[in-house]
């Protein structure tokens, strides 16, 4: 039997296969929003160059278009593609939240919303902990920033890619990614007089407000739980001060106290010298 024929050798003037520019294009990107935002217009540069003489024009073009973030959202890119439970952390508690709407559970909403708050002042920690000093508005928005992608799958799905801020000013939680409403779907009810609004288009109304006001009430309770911490942190630093201060003020009246000693004593002998000097003079 006859040795099956050798497989032909690379052609080096073949096209590349897509993966390969796929490939360069996800690198490329994971070291661009992990890098730096004063150092990405350089690397891009560079980046975009060896995919072009790799013979990767398409991954390329898209390298050069990639887009520079802003310095708080290159703070959630990095996090993220540092720590791949970030964006599990998020889709999970979403889906839950989205669960209880649905099945319009007060106390479960109630206790995942306070897990939502835990969860972004968990992840906004993180992101700024290799800052000594961030601003306070770089931190508000990063923390609206891991805000919105609990709410937003859109934004949610960005994270590692993100350029800038995201704020999520609805109330509630956005339908998830496959489509699925919010709340479960009510069938039409026979209508008898077309301009009167029907008891079930009455009753989502209804559950549309409520969810408003809880969205509006988790807002107002972060808000303030926020300030509170704020107001806290700054009176433990008052009082720091305050104590600082009158360590500073009772060592100064021990100074001034010993002073006094030290002037009255000269005094002392200034009078005993100036009778000395009497005596001897008569």
């Amino acid at each position: 039997m006859s040795d099956p024929p050798a497989a032909a050798p690379p052609d080096p003037l073949a096209e590349p296969t897509a993966e390969e520019p796929a490939a360069a294009l996800a690198q490329a990107e994971a070291e661009l929003y992990r890098l730096d935002p004063d150092e990405f217009m350089a690397r891009r540069q560079d980046l975009a160059a060896s995919a072009r003489e790799a013979g990767h024009a398409a991954a390329a073009k898209q390298i050069a278009a990639l887009r520079k973030p802003t310095r708080s959202a290159w703070l959630v890119n990095r996090l993220v593609r540092a720590d791949p439970t970030v964006a599990q952390q998020i889709a999970t508690l979403a889906a839950d939240l989205r669960d209880a709407e649905r099945a319009m559970d007060g106390a479960r909403i109630r206790d995942l919303s306070a897990a939502r708050r835990r969860l972004v002042d968990d992840l906004t920690a993180q992101a700024l902990a290799p800052l000594e000093a961030p601003p306070f508005a770089l931190r508000e928005e990063v923390l609206a920033t891991f805000d919105a992608a609990i709410a937003d799958p859109g934004v949610a799905a960005s994270l590692g890619t993100l350029v800038r801020a995201a704020h999520w000013a609805g109330f509630g939680l956005t339908p998830a990614p496959d489509g699925a409403p919010d709340t479960p779907p009510v069938p039409p009810p026979i209508a008898k007089k077309p301009k009167t609004p029907e008891p079930a288009e009455a009753g989502a109304e209804r559950e549309r407000r409520r969810r408003e006001k809880i969205h509006v009430a988790e807002r107002a309770v972060a808000d303030a739980t926020r300030a509170a911490e704020a107001a806290s942190v700054a009176e433990h630093d008052l009082e720091d001060t305050v104590r600082r201060l009158e360590s500073e003020l009772a060592e100064a009246r021990e100074r001034l106290a010993e002073a006094r000693r030290q002037s009255y004593r000269a005094e002392s002998r200034r009078q005993r010298a100036d009778a000395d000097l009497g005596r001897l003079s008569e």
